[in-house]
Formats: structure tokens, sequence, C-alpha cells
């Protein structure tokens, strides 16, 4: 194995990411500290936002939307294509990984695509960066309104969520981000120029949501309902709808038509899902009991569709 692929492998965030998993599994935590992490949580969350709100140049978003057949791909597999596989394999789930995480795994096909890994591995393999940009930014601004939506017509019922939760959902990402916006011509130069100010509230915010929830499921006793049979069916699960999706991505951007630069947008923005969006959102949906079980499928997720396209990303660089 290559050194950057172990690097890839050995990142920082991940490590302590599962580090705190397992001590959270490990170590029983006492209520006062698991409602310090969900309050955390719930403040991360809506700073997170804000500073979203304020990096996002509104211009770029403007100009990239031009190339309408491109955005339209890139949406229509986040959140077209993408929630009808996880519809369609709901039921399978549900008989291989039990009702817990076939819930996370069709939460995860709802989510919008990620930013930052999917416009880096777009650079990597040389392929549209302004169109990247556009298409992950616009991806999550629209997911904040379309995610939970999505969960309540498509979930529904199954998901225990309770409607006034989608408004909340309003209130602590979405009301952030237009403040953000707002203050983004003041600011927006500043923030840009600090990234490690956004990766740092970025990565900061989904560590305590993680927190939270594993410490939670803890205390409620859930981890000693998982079966080895579950994680190695949500391992499989995992690699299985991102094979698909990459698969659908690419060669459905030869369909359209798109040049080489555009097809890589469409593999890399529209094959992927947001844990820096789901799992914050995911602490605002669903209620606490569920929220665990609900999360670990988006995490597995993630570290899959990192490496995968770290991979590819150098394979296409190396054949364009």
């Amino acid at each position: 194995m290559s050194a950057s692929r172990l690097r890839d492998l050995a990142d920082p965030f991940i490590i302590t990411l599962l580090l705190i998993v397992a001590a959270g599994i490990l170590i029983p935590a006492p209520a006062a500290l698991i409602g310090a992490f969900t309050w955390a949580g719930k403040v991360a969350v809506m700073v997170l936002f804000l500073v979203y709100g304020a990096r996002l140049a509104t211009r770029d978003v403007v100009e990239g939307l031009t190339n309408l057949r491109l955005q339209g791909a890139v949406a229509a597999a986040t959140f077209l294509v993408f929630p009808l596989l996880g519809w369609a394999t709901y039921v399978p789930h549900k008989l291989v990984l039990g009702p817990m995480f076939a819930l996370g795994t069709l939460y995860l096909t709802l989510l919008p695509s990620t930013v930052q890994s999917s416009v880096s591995f777009t650079s990597i393999a040389r392929g549209n960066i302004a169109g990247a940009v556009c298409s992950a930014t616009v991806s999550n601004i629209a997911g904040v309104v379309l995610t939970p939506a999505l969960v309540y017509l498509i979930m529904g019922r199954a998901s225990g969520v309770d409607p006034s939760r989608i408004l909340n959902v309003v209130a602590q990402l979405l009301v952030p981000f237009v403040i953000g916006q707002l203050l983004q011509p003041r600011v927006g130069d500043w923030v840009r120029s600090k990234r490690w100010l956004t990766k740092g509230v970025d990565h900061g915010t989904i560590l305590l949501v993680v927190a939270s929830a594993v410490c939670g499921a803890t205390a409620q006793g859930l981890w000693h309902t998982v079966t080895w049979a579950q994680v190695l069916g949500l391992l499989a699960s995992s690699a299985i709808i991102l094979a698909i999706m990459l698969a659908l991505t690419w060669w459905g951007g030869k369909v359209l038509g798109l040049n080489r630069g555009d097809r890589i947008v469409l593999l890399m923005c529209g094959s992927k899902k947001s844990l820096a969006t789901g799992l914050p959102m995911a602490s605002i949906i669903f209620p606490a009991t569920t929220l665990a079980a609900v999360t670990v499928p988006v995490i597995v997720f993630h570290q899959l569709q990192l490496v995968v396209c770290a991979i590819l990303a150098r394979r296409l660089a190396r054949a364009g």
C-alpha cells in the first residue's frame, strides 16, 4: 500500500472520531456529561451553519448555476436517484441489518453531497473545479430543506420523527445560514482566508454530535443488541450502494453528453453524502433513542467514500 493511501486511512480526524466511538461504547458516561455534549452539540451546529453562510460567496453559486445540465445531473443523483435506491433497498436492509441500521442507511441516501472532499477529489482528478464548488455548495443549501422533507415523506412514521422537528431544522440550520449570508459581504473574505476556522468548527461539531449520540446509546444499552453480522452487513451494504452510484454517475455523465471535466464533477459530487451536514441534521431530526443507530451508517459510508474516491481521483488524474 502506498504512503499516500496510508495517509488517507490515517487521517487524524477519522482516528479521533473512531476513538470517540470506541470510548463512548466501552466507557459509560454520566447523564450530566451526556447532557453537556448534547447542549454543546446544538450550539456548535448553529455556529457551523453561521460559518457556512459567511464563507459562501453568492456570486460563485450564481455563476456556477449557468451550467444547467451539470447542476441538474448532480441534483438528480443526490436527491432523486440516491433516495430511490435507499427506498428500494429498505426492506432487504431491514431483514439483514435490523430496523435501526436500515433506518440509518435510508437516511444516508437522503443527505446532500459533501463539499470539501468533492471539490478536493475533483481537483486531483483534473475535473471542473468551479462546477464542483457550485454543485456541492448548492447541494448543501438545498439539503437544509430537502433532506428533512424527504425524511418526512419517505421515512414517515418509521423514523419516529415528529413533524415539529422539521421546523427545528429551519430554526437551527437555515436561520444561522441566512444570517451568515447577510454578513458575508463584510466578513466573507476573512472567513475564506481562515480555512482552519471552517475546518475546526466542522470537525468539532461532528465530534460533539457523535460523542452525544454514542454515549446516549451506551446508556440505553443499544450496543448490546448489535451483532457482528450486522456490522459486516452494513459494510457490505455501504460498498454496494457506493459502487452503484459511482457507476451511475460516471456512465450517466457520458449518456448526458458531459465533457470529461463535468463527468468527474458528477462522479465526485453525485456519489457522496455529507457527514458534516448529516450528523448535525440527524441530531435535530431524530429522537435520542434512535440517533446513534441512525448515525453509524453515515459514519461508515463517509469513511468508505473517502478511501474509494481518493483512489479513483488519482487514477483519473493519471488517465487524463
